[in-house]
């Protein structure tokens, strides 16, 4: 049997992808950014950017947001200068002693930085040029597969060829662990229109571990915590990543897999 889009759930993607900015790929280079301004403006710098894809490539999203301790929402980490200096947050691994690849890594933050240390500041306490911005990031995608209309780096499929290598530890601050084996696709019935949804716990594991999503994200239990797309546009359930640091909403084969007969 043939399915057919009712024109009510035709007016509800119309709605959603008008009122939702997560439905609207950003350039790449720009999607995943965020501006660290809790404290900037007291100290007097430049609000702080962070750009996702410049790690995302180095190491997996549980090690900064378990380990290290970054919040998943906007505003809650309360990351300042002082807790860089101290080994927190940034200066986890931003404290001129810890290396990657074989390179130093740049320290954050001094308390009285010298005039010579100001392009240092700038490289995360400036707006930048945004031109620029995508200069590097078209750079440093060069070589990774890309994916989607907005033409996103498929991350899954750059670490399945060997193009980035995650780590996963970092010396004094990660506890060692067994690995989870946790292989299980999960198929999650889909409410509308579209096809069924196949979630791979195998992707997720490696990335993000279990205590990124569970329980506060979704509760433990099979058919615990129902969603919506409408919940996840509005940055709830799967739209804690996806739409923001995650490959966009506007590809909805990623997750609904199956062509809409």
């Amino acid at each position: 049997m043939r399915r057919l889009v009712r024109p009510a759930a035709a007016l509800l993607l119309l709605a959603l992808a008008r009122d939702a900015p997560a439905w609207n790929s950003e350039p790449p280079a720009d999607f995943g950014r965020v501006v660290l301004s809790n404290f900037t403006a007291k100290a007097g710098m430049a609000p702080a950017q962070f750009d996702h894809w410049r790690h995302r490539a180095r190491h997996t999203c549980r090690v900064c947001h378990v380990d290290v301790g970054f919040a998943m929402a906007i505003r809650e980490t309360k990351v300042s200068a002082s807790t860089n200096q101290s080994g927190f947050h940034c200066g986890a691994c931003h404290n001129g002693q810890v290396s990657h690849a074989g390179k130093p890594i740049f320290a954050a933050c001094e308390s009285s930085p010298k005039k010579a240390e100001e392009a240092r500041c700038k490289r995360c306490h400036a707006m930048g040029d945004p031109a620029q911005r995508r200069k590097d990031f078209e750079a440093f995608a060069a070589d990774l597969p890309r994916k989607g209309r907005s033409g996103e780096v498929d991350w899954e499929e750059a670490e399945a060829r060997g193009r980035i290598r995650l780590l996963d530890y970092i010396e004094g601050v990660s506890i060692p662990r067994t690995a989870i084996k946790m292989d299980k696709d999960v198929t999650i019935a889909s409410q509308g229109w579209m096809t069924d949804v196949r979630f791979s716990h195998k992707k997720h594991a490696v990335w993000n571990g279990c205590e990124v999503c569970h329980p506060e994200i979704f509760p433990n239990g099979p058919g615990a915590g129902r969603r919506s797309m409408q919940q996840i546009s509005a940055g709830e359930s799967c739209g804690a990543c996806h739409g923001k640091v995650a490959f966009s909403l506007g590809d909805c084969r990623r997750c609904h897999v199956k062509a809409v007969e």
